[in-house]
């Protein structure tokens, strides 16, 4: 994968979690993820320190495939995005390497200002140009 495609990919992925419009939602999750995709959450502190307390090791969040990762991508959107506080927005130049991209992401308040959250993704591609799995690790 080339840079530029990488870029691309990016743009199309932040823009999917500002997405208003469920249809293009769910048609920018099957364009985006392969149809077995996963999407990997790096849990919050909070649920990693009652996992431990319980006897748990770190709970693993995982969305599973396009049902799954259009609920997710419309959770958030719901959270973050609809309210009108907020929107997505890439933190830095997507890069490359072979199968894999990394982008850094920002929440930023909805009429523009510092980032007031963000996180780091990594995006392992399939042949086809569509994501098979996503890693996420915000903070």
């Amino acid at each position: 994968m080339t840079d530029t495609h990488a870029q691309d990919l990016a743009a199309r992925y932040v823009a999917l979690w500002n997405e208003p419009d469920a249809e293009l939602r769910r048609k920018a999750v099957q364009a985006l993820w392969a149809e077995d995709g996963v999407h990997i959450l790096h849990p919050p502190q909070e649920l990693r320190e009652a996992a431990a307390e319980l006897g748990f090791g770190a709970p693993t969040l995982e969305a599973h495939g396009y049902e799954a990762l259009e609920l997710r991508v419309t959770r958030a959107y719901e959270e973050f995005v609809a309210p009108g506080q907020y929107v997505f927005r890439l933190g830095a130049p997507a890069v490359a390497l072979r199968d894999v991209v990394k982008l850094h992401w920002e929440m930023v308040p909805a009429g523009g200002g510092e980032a007031l959250g963000g996180g780091l993704e990594i995006l392992v591609v399939g042949e086809d140009g569509r994501i098979t799995a996503d890693y996420q690790f915000p903070g």
